[in-house]
């Protein structure tokens, strides 16, 4: 009944007062626009309800109660069939178009891509503090396909709405109100004083359909949309949502909005079907599935409230702002004071970094730098909740600090260390109960990356996994689960991926042929770059670490221990796979190294050839897949969506190929096996066969996602 507070179709509430009728959408948790639940023709259906009734003067949208106005279009319909009875978004939002009576959206919360195409298609948007709108589809690979290309420039302007969509921003209702997209700040969505509001403000105001408005272009420079690309380039190249987003406001301004709307819903649909944007929205789907508490247990523990750091080294540094800019309070331990005063002063700057880009108040500032205290006495970890430790990577060195924090810390406490490659299960036998011991791997800068990799080992508890789980994702982390082997997931791929590069160098290519296939296949960096970066010592010490527990079982190249010998470490002695006398930005060949690699290919027996980019891109992918079906088939890895979720967060895998397996999966197991095959009648390429988890799929057993 359109009166009352309830209606039959539970996805809307409808409430009238006098003459203001209130819609209020009802589809927990984020009010998506799903199609096949109805939820836009059940908005349609009141909306025709109200403009039927003459008693009627205002129509109001809102998020029922504590739900915000709307998180958008139900993703998981895309690209798959609807039910073609019921009215879609794109349907919903056209009536609005059509009706005569002063329609509103009141935004709160979340106000995401379709959410905030609805509310554009409402004549007048009211917002509160709790407000947060993006239209953030390119993320998903795709454009907002509800008319927000076409109506967003002519409410705001080309200049303000094309950074906005080609970013995916998100921006509170202040910034909202100060671009134009809102009308009016509210501090209640109460319909008494939302009612109140309406007639006060919007009574004599004549409404104009946003479609009808029209783009100012006259301060558009020459050229505007081909420069727009141009500069984009660089930072979205192979993402092809950005470049479709520039088109659709560029026709916006030189055909009429029908025209727009029907080469937007053609864009749309071309980006829908892209490879690229599949990719996208698998990966954002498998991110999610990473972060689930898993498996479900009865009984979590308390939270943790105080970490303590044990390190105050670049790695130990990160961490500790990881977890002070997320509220907790933190001791960073080292026995080093000059450690402990350029940590203190880093973390100084890089808060009051913060402060100048607006990120935070100063009070807020000065809150954070509270949070933590610099210790160089480890008696005082005694009173945390987790302790992590991130001193260096050497076992001996790790054994040490955890016996000694074993003594100190409370029995509750959990344990972890923040080791990249160690056994997890071996160092638990420094602890007194290892059920509270895990690995917890932050990938470096620790306060910029976002993976995470939760190592469980053999006895840890599922209480203090999930505990883990939850606290990576308060402090923003993405947390994938991994089992205990060396390197874990991510390292033990990238270590085959180096070694497959080395062994390029070996039959005829140079660091830069293989640098620039990999960059032009879509990553920010080649293997020589990242390793010189990185710093070759560190892949030195691991791989003399390998050697002497026996762990190396793949082919081995001599290549990088020769460059390591002559004191080359990469960017940090200004030469390594590259001579960077002219900066880090501008790495020359390194002659030295260059002479190494003939050196070593001659040592080989092995003629040197030119080797394609096609064959350099195919056999280091091949080498991270090979390896990722490994990790799944020993259960170190629990889903082939997780590795994928770590290299796209952890290794700069392009997010448009979706990850190592996925990417496979587009290949398909006929061109891969073919490919192995191949590179196994390659001189130096004996190490290429195909694995049990391969031809199980190519048996047709399982997939590869």
């Amino acid at each position: 009944m359109v009166g009352g507070l309830t209606l039959d179709n539970l996805l809307v509430k409808r409430n009238v007062v006098e003459n203001v009728g209130f819609i209020k959408i009802n589809n927990p948790p984020v009010n998506a626009m799903s199609v096949n639940k109805g939820v836009p023709q059940s908005i349609l259906d009141s909306l025709q309800t109200y403009e039927n009734d003459s008693t009627i003067q205002f129509i109001v949208i809102l998020g029922e109660e504590k739900l915000n106005f709307s998180g958008g279009a139900d993703i998981s319909e895309f690209g798959k069939p609807t039910d073609s009875g019921k009215a879609n978004l794109r349907d919903l939002i056209g009536y609005l178009d059509k009706i005569n009576k002063p329609c509103f959206a009141i935004i709160t919360g979340p106000t995401m891509g379709g959410g905030l195409e609805l509310a554009l298609g409402c004549h007048f948007r009211l917002a509160d503090q709790s407000a947060k709108l993006a239209l953030p589809e390119v993320k998903l690979g795709i454009l907002p396909g509800a008319g927000g290309t076409q109506r967003l420039p002519r409410l705001i302007g080309v200049e303000k709405s094309l950074p906005f969509m080609v970013e995916g921003s998100v921006i509170n209702s202040k910034v909202a109100k100060n671009l134009g997209i809102v009308d009016e700040l509210i501090e209640s969505k109460n319909d008494l004083d939302i009612k109140k509001i309406i007639l006060e403000k919007f009574n004599d105001k004549k409404f104009i359909r946003v479609s009808e408005k029209e783009i100012n272009v006259a301060n558009l420079e020459n050229n505007f949309f081909s420069n727009f690309k141009n500069n984009i380039l660089k930072k979205k190249r192979g993402f092809p949502a950005p470049f479709a987003i520039v088109d659709c406001v560029e026709k916006a301004t030189k055909t009429s909005f029908s025209e727009g709307m029907k080469f937007e819903r053609q864009e749309f649909q071309k980006l829908v079907d892209s490879v690229e944007s599949a990719a996208q929205r698998y990966l954002f789907f498998s991110e999610r599935a990473a972060t689930k508490i898993h498996p479900p247990i009865e009984k979590n523990m308390d939270d943790i409230k105080t970490i303590s750091i044990l390190g105050a080294g670049t790695m130990g540094t990160g961490i500790a702002i990881s977890f002070i800019r997320s509220g907790f309070n933190v001791f960073l331990f080292d026995k080093n004071k000059t450690n402990l005063e350029k940590s203190e002063k880093n973390i100084s700057n890089i808060l009051d970094g913060m402060l100048m880009k607006n990120k935070i108040s100063e009070i807020k500032l000065n809150e954070l730098k509270g949070n933590i205290s610099f210790i160089d006495n480890i008696e005082q970890i005694s009173v945390s909740d987790l302790v992590i430790e991130a001193v260096f990577e050497e076992f001996e060195v790790k054994k040490e600090i955890l016996s000694e924090v074993n003594k100190i810390v409370r029995k509750n406490t959990i344990i972890a260390s923040n080791t990249s490659t160690l056994d997890i299960n071996n160092l638990s036998e420094f602890v007194d109960l290892p059920q509270r011991f895990l690995g917890l791997h932050f990938f470096s800068p620790a306060h910029v990356m976002k993976l995470l990799e939760i190592v469980k080992g053999s006895k840890t508890s599922l209480p203090v996994l999930n505990n883990c789980i939850k606290l990576a994702k308060k402090i923003g982390k993405v947390p994938v689960t991994v089992g205990v082997c060396d390197g874990f997931v991510g390292n033990r791929m990238i270590h085959r991926y180096l070694k497959e590069a080395n062994h390029l160098l070996e039959e005829g290519a140079l660091p830069k042929d293989v640098d620039d296939a990999i960059e032009e296949f879509g990553f920010a960096m080649g293997p020589f770059k990242m390793s010189d970066l990185a710093g070759l010592d560190i892949g030195w010490a691991i791989r003399k670490r390998r050697k002497k527990n026996n762990l190396d079982t793949h082919k081995y190249s001599n290549i990088p221990d020769r460059i390591c010998e002559g004191g080359d470490f990469g960017q940090k002695t200004g030469k390594g796979y590259y001579d960077y006398s002219d900066g880090p930005r501008n790495p020359k060949p390194n002659e030295t190294t260059n002479k190494i690699i003939v050196f070593e290919s001659n040592l080989l027996n092995i003629t040197r050839r030119n080797i394609s980019n096609k064959e350099i891109v195919s056999r280091l992918m091949l080498s991270l897949i090979t390896e990722g079906l490994d990790l799944l088939d020993e259960n170190i890895a629990s889903r082939p969506s997780d590795i994928d979720v770590i290299y796209s967060y952890g290794y700069g895998f392009p997010r448009y190929r979706g990850g190592p397996m996925f990417y496979a999966n587009t290949i398909g197991v006929e061109k891969i096996v073919s490919e192995i095959e191949e590179f196994s009648k390659l001189p130096n390429c004996d190490h290429w066969k195909i694995g049990n988890r391969l031809l199980k799929i190519n048996n047709g057993e399982i997939n590869f996602i």
